[in-house]
């Protein structure tokens, strides 16, 4: 599909009271502007993202890849998005999302019903119901206005290039967003249901103070001949496997008992006892429920590290694979994941290749 997602990031953040524009700011473990770069390129339904901001030197920094640009932004809002649809010009476009940087919080899940919506629309543009009770004031009242007739437009908001370009390009007055454009030159718009978690960030209260905890994950099986081995996901070339009423995966049972030491939910035989529901189950199978869980509670990974403690196999022939595996069923990025091997100098069970076991330690932050 030819679309285009702009990331207007050229605001100078007064009202946010911070040294550094807020776009820039840390927030969940990277910078605001970041979580609406990864959104957008995890979506993959952009030819291009452009950025459009007045911290050049900054963003530079960064290693992005090639479908990322970068350009000047303006001094208003508006002189950003028009710069921005004239860069684009060249490329032909057929739509263009156009986002604000200070809004992190939207879905993919959003962008992709924005996407879908636009097939058959010039414009398409989330919203949510008021929840406050709104007065209007004028020189000398001050009046009540009906909140189920308020309604509050979020970004992305997603266009016809052609539509909006012509428009934009001949508008002289400031406009906050380009829905205004539309509805100010008569184009019809279809509104959808927005995201309450898409707020806009304006002022430091509006990001919610993180709590960190940790948690810790230990276990250990025997080698057993005649079972295939799983080690974080993955199978393992071996002469023996892990007896287990599950697949006996130390590595992701350590995680899962890490991930509930950290949000104080017991251990992982309390979710998955040796029952004949659970008989041979798949470890990330038992993961998958933990991290929705994880998830839905607002609570998000900082850092993992996995200590497999084995005679053999060797741990380093297999690491990026497991680093990998474990990145893609918790959700968080590789380098967030640490896997170191040890072994035992030949003594005990695991020195006489008759068990492997796994210690993990995660660090977890809850935004409240």
């Amino acid at each position: 599909m030819n679309n285009y997602f702009v990331i207007l990031a050229a605001g100078k953040s007064k009202r946010f009271n911070k040294k550094i524009p807020k776009q820039f700011f840390n927030y969940r473990n990277k910078e605001i502007i970041d979580h609406s770069i990864e959104k957008s390129l995890n979506s993959k339904l952009f030819k291009k993202i452009l950025i459009v901001s007045n911290n050049l030197k900054h963003l530079k920094k960064k290693k992005y890849p090639k479908s990322i640009s970068i350009i000047k932004g303006g001094k208003e809002r508006s002189d950003s998005s028009l710069k921005a649809l004239k860069y684009l010009k060249r490329y032909k476009p057929k739509n263009v999302f156009i986002h604000d940087a200070a809004r992190p919080n939207f879905s993919i899940k959003l962008l992709k019903n924005i996407a879908k919506n636009l097939k058959n629309n010039k414009a398409v543009v989330p919203i949510i119901n008021s929840k406050d009770t709104i007065k209007y004031k004028t020189q000398n009242r001050i009046f009540n206005l009906n909140r189920n007739n308020l309604l509050l437009t979020q970004t992305p908001q997603a266009f016809r290039f052609k539509n909006l370009y012509e428009i934009a390009k001949d508008q002289k007055s400031k406009v906050t967003d380009e829905a205004t454009l539309f509805i100010n030159n008569d184009f019809k718009i279809k509104f959808i249901p927005g995201e309450k978690a898409n707020n806009k960030i304006t002022y430091i209260d509006d990001i919610k103070t993180p709590k960190t905890f940790y948690g810790i994950g230990f276990d250990i099986h025997k080698l057993v001949k005649n079972k295939k081995l799983y080690l974080g996901g993955v199978k393992i070339p071996f002469h023996s496997g892990l007896e287990g009423h599950s697949d006996g995966d130390v590595i992701l049972h350590a995680i899962i008992d890490s991930i509930l030491g950290a949000i104080r939910k017991k251990d992982i035989g309390t979710y998955f006892p040796n029952t004949k529901q659970f008989k041979n189950i798949r470890s990330p199978k038992m993961l998958k429920p933990i991290m929705i869980n994880l998830n839905k509670s607002n609570f998000f990974i900082n850092n993992l590290d996995i200590n497999l403690i084995c005679q053999k196999p060797r741990v380093s022939k297999y690491r990026d694979k497991i680093i990998k595996s474990v990145s893609k069923l918790t959700g968080i990025n590789e380098n967030q994941i640490n896997l170191k091997g040890k072994t035992v100098e030949k003594l005990g069970l695991i020195g006489k290749e008759k068990a492997i076991a796994c210690e993990t330690i995660i660090s977890i932050t809850k935004y409240d």
